[in-house]
């Protein structure tokens, strides 16, 4: 069958492909000595979410206000997951624990890099362009910090932590 991006966009298969996509990518990397594969796979996070938005963009603007609404929003509709959101104002960054991974389904002896790097990617870059056509003065700029824990590497749960600014108009 072919689909289209937007049909894409509504289909939960579409996961399931990329999780086995990416751990057979990553094997691959690593046999052929292939460096900094944990960039690699940030750098397919950001483009999934710049192709992604065309199809989905449901908000116009996040601040601190609501960043953790709208990542929930996003872990839920785009990976079908529930998770944990804290936020650290002293230290200025997040944290999202997610049990149910959806890229990190099984622990994988073998692996290096956990396939949420593409998440922890993702959904930065996702908030980034929103807020790129925001005026809101209060914005909030993510950056991708690090994937703590993971399914695949064999903890319990993800967890993903972002940095954040305030960033003017």
């Amino acid at each position: 069958m072919n689909y289209t991006r937007e049909e894409l966009v509504l289909s939960e298969a579409c996961l399931n492909q990329l999780r086995n996509a990416i751990y057979h990518l990553e094997r691959f990397m690593q046999i052929n000595k292939i460096e900094d594969i944990r960039n690699r796979l940030r750098r397919m996070g950001k483009n999934i979410a710049q192709t992604y938005i065309k199809y989905w963009k449901p908000i116009n603007s996040v601040t601190l206000d609501n960043v953790k609404d709208v990542l929930a929003t996003f872990y839920k509709n785009i990976l079908n997951s529930g998770v944990t959101i804290e936020l650290d104002d002293l230290a200025q960054n997040i944290s999202v624990k997610d049990n149910n991974c959806a890229l990190c389904k099984y622990h994988f002896e073998d692996i290096n890099e956990a396939g949420c790097e593409i998440v922890l990617a993702m959904m930065a870059e996702f908030i980034n362009i929103i807020n790129s056509e925001s005026k809101e003065p209060s914005k909030v700029i993510l950056q991708p910090f690090e994937v703590s824990e993971s399914r695949s590497l064999g903890h319990k749960s993800c967890v993903h932590y972002y940095k954040y600014a305030i960033g003017g108009s």
